[in-house]
């Protein structure tokens, strides 16, 4: 085997680039490794064209289960299926950082695959970009990079940012939590990548973090830089598309007079009639054409003059201000009274149901991947694209990864608001079904989910809001736009998502089409979309100000106690035999015990309330002088016993049954009487001394009982420690 490694220090640890010859038959590939974790980057590049009106470039992100040195998967399968929501994300941000450097036109097959090789102490995520990079920069694709990535992290209250941070660091349930995980990719001072999952982090500490990970990146970049350089690969010949000199004459005669009389409008069902009209003409004038390179060219140019409008005109498409948002309109509830809670939020033409269900602590998802193992997930949004809100037939059904990206994102936009398990210990669904779209229904989620979350009665701390910001841009002016809608967002340069309360950012997603953007121009961008927030805040809280008081009365209620971790056996009973019976004695739907012994019920408010009692009765400690009435269990010569709890009994000594003498038990009580009793003492094995007439001095009195007048009596018999009984000396 052949190999040579390059190492870089960079966060405290060294990053080592393999190049070997494990796939000599890819185009480009490396092993790169940081920490304990480790990826396989490949890449290969088809012979031939495609007849494709888009770059056909996939990224697949390949999570084996002896990664994490684990037999993963269910029960019955034990080997990898689909990829993970994780897996999915992952292959995004590679996908969204080296798809913009490739040569515009480029029409021959691309595909990276990612292997997780080792998955420990840091994500493979950041090796992931940069493993790409490398492996696509030393093969022979044509392609405009390096371009590197890193993470930059915030943990409580500090204000040091945190290179590359460890899995433990950017953990949000182990004190202190992390505030902020930002993941950036760039090149040359530009960045073209964001992601972003904070807790309410303000602008001008996002700002500096993104100055910070360019320094870091600039480091990976002259390294990456000096590995190709060294490698000297030569790279393919790119020949540009032919530019077909008989199609612009006839676009100048068809379209060009109908984009000037639309003034500047151009909103999305008119470009969908002018393409509709273009193809027409175009094909009867040029039958011998592909319709891909009719289409082509429709796209480049309708592309050129939405960026002369902007840049050289100062016009939308839609004739609003750079700054101005589209029509706004919220509701929350009003759409069932079966759901928990609802939130229907409108922009523009962008239409979002939210729809959100509780449960119990048992109903959270339980994930089981190679970064998280036995992880359980109480909060989750699930988003959905269906064909209709598109004006489309299609595929309905399934999820793809548009459909996981966004979802994602409106989901860690959300999650920074949400109550801490202890005060409300429910699991939480948001459904965000996109009814209409034209331009970041992702976005729309967020502030239909944050609707519906104050409908169903959970106390956030703060709402959210969203927006999503574009740039036009000739590589030396540019305009900001806010709130891009569909031709904004498809010829214009970057998608900038933005989430947040009105204290700091929660959310950020941003990709672009060209190079990258430099830190200054996102500084405005930020400043302008923190301006949209706000007015849409006010749209939102003149809906609703606040949470419900209550949630709905068709949610389940959860009732909490806290038990000793040595009585958490005792609840489960042997083979759950004891909390199996409580949940089917009382109806409950659920209960659900942690570690430190937290019991969570889930159920209708008379059942939950039942099993608590039960539990309550089950693990109580009894003290002496607490009174009970108790059931008959037993009889014995030397007294009876007396059942006080699910679990629990103590006897009543003959001598205790009245304040005078009698002769037999039995002549005070029979098995099943219920009886008055009170805790006189434990002793010192733990067995509980119980007494009728010190609890009610008239209770044998009453029952007709006479002193004995006798000298047969048991009063000098007590009970041994196997049960049975002993005389003693009186």
């Amino acid at each position: 085997m052949q190999k040579k490694e390059y190492s870089l220090d960079i966060g405290g640890k060294t990053m080592i680039a393999e190049f070997n010859d494990w796939a000599d038959q890819a185009n480009g590939s490396v092993l790169m490794r940081y920490g304990n974790s480790a990826v396989l980057a490949t890449v290969v590049m088809n012979d031939k064209e495609s007849d494709l009106d888009y770059f056909p470039l996939s990224v697949e992100y390949e999570e084996k289960f002896y990664a994490a040195g684990a037999i993963l998967g269910s029960r019955f399968v034990r080997r990898e299926g689909r990829p993970s929501d994780e897996a999915v994300l992952s292959g995004r941000i590679v996908d969204r950082t080296i798809r913009p450097l490739f040569p515009k036109g480029l029409k021959r097959e691309v595909q990276v695959i990612i292997t997780v090789l080792s998955i420990e102490d840091y994500d493979t995520d950041i090796l992931a970009v940069n493993a790409a990079s490398l492996a696509i920069a030393t093969s022979d694709i044509p392609w405009n990079g390096p371009v590197s990535a890193t993470r930059i992290g915030l943990v409580g209250d500090s204000e040091d940012l945190i290179v590359n941070p460890s899995y433990g660091q950017r953990s949000d349930e182990l004190p202190p939590k992390a505030k902020m995980d930002l993941t950036v990719s760039g090149k040359g001072g530009l960045i073209n990548m964001i992601e972003v999952n904070a807790r309410e982090v303000d602008e001008k500490t996002l700002e500096e973090a993104l100055k910070r990970a360019s320094e870091e990146i600039e480091k990976i970049q002259a390294w990456q830089k000096s590995i190709v350089a060294e490698r000297d690969i030569t790279k393919a010949e790119f020949k540009k598309p032919d530019d077909h000199p008989e199609i612009p004459p006839i676009f100048d005669e068809v379209v060009k007079p109908k984009l000037a009389a639309a003034s500047g409008r151009l909103d999305k069902s008119a470009i969908n009639e002018l393409k509709s009209t273009w193809m027409k003409a175009a094909t009867e004038k040029l039958p011998d054409t592909l319709p891909t390179k009719l289409d082509q060219y429709f796209e480049l140019m309708v592309d050129e003059h939405v960026h002369d409008l902007a840049i050289k005109e100062g016009k939308r498409v839609d004739g609003r201000a750079f700054d101005e948002i589209r029509p706004l309109f919220a509701q929350a509830g009003g759409i069932s009274p079966i759901i928990h809670g609802t939130g229907l939020f409108y922009r523009g033409e962008t239409h979002v149901l939210a729809a959100l269900t509780l449960g119990g602590p048992g109903d959270a998802l339980l994930i089981d991947t190679i970064e998280f193992q036995d992880k359980k997930k109480t909060f989750m949004l699930h988003y959905n694209f269906p064909p209709f809100s598109v004006g489309e037939t299609g595929r309905v059904g399934g999820m793809n990864r548009r459909m996981i990206g966004h979802g994602a994102l409106a989901e860690k936009s959300l999650r920074a608001v949400l109550p801490p398990k202890e005060t409300f210990p429910y699991t939480i669904r948001i459904v965000a079904d996109c009814l209409a779209s034209n331009g970041s229904t992702s976005m729309a989620s967020v502030c239909a989910g944050t609707l519906a979350l104050m409908d169903a009665g959970v106390p956030i701390t703060k709402p959210v809001t969203g927006i999503a910001m574009g740039l036009m841009t000739d590589g030396k002016t540019y305009k900001i736009l806010t709130d891009i809608q569909g031709p904004e967002d498809h010829h214009g340069d970057m998608d900038f998502k933005v989430a947040g309360t009105a204290d700091g950012v929660t959310g950020v997603q941003m990709d672009v089409k060209v190079d990258g953007i430099p830190i200054d121009v996102l500084g405005e961008v930020l400043a302008q979309a923190k301006k949209a927030r706000m007015q849409i805040l006010d749209v939102i809280t003149k809906e609703i100000p606040a949470p419900r008081t209550d949630i709905s009365p068709r949610a389940p209620k959860i009732l909490t106690i806290k038990v000793k971790t040595d009585q958490i056996g005792l609840v489960i009973g042997p083979g759950g035999k004891m909390i199996n019976g409580i949940k089917e004695t009382t109806g409950c739907d659920d209960i659900s015990i942690e570690e430190d012994g937290t019991i969570f019920i889930t159920g209708k408010l008379g059942s939950a309330e039942a099993a608590l009692k039960a539990i309550e009765d089950l693990t109580r400690e009894y003290l002496p002088g607490e009174r009970f009435e108790g059931v008959v269990t037993r009889l014995m010569d030397f007294g009876a016993f007396v059942k006080i709890g699910p679990n629990t009994e103590g006897l009543v000594h003959v001598s205790e049954v009245a304040p005078f003498r009698i002769d037999k038990i039995s002549d005070a009580v029979r098995i099943g009487d219920t009886v008055p009793v009170v805790l006189k003492e434990v002793d010192e094995k733990g067995r509980y001394n119980l007494s009728i007439k010190a609890a009610d001095s008239e209770w044998a009195a009453r029952k007709g009982l006479k002193p004995s007048q006798g000298g047969g009596n048991n009063y000098g018999r007590e009970p041994n420690r196997h049960g049975g009984e002993r005389r003693r000396r009186i």
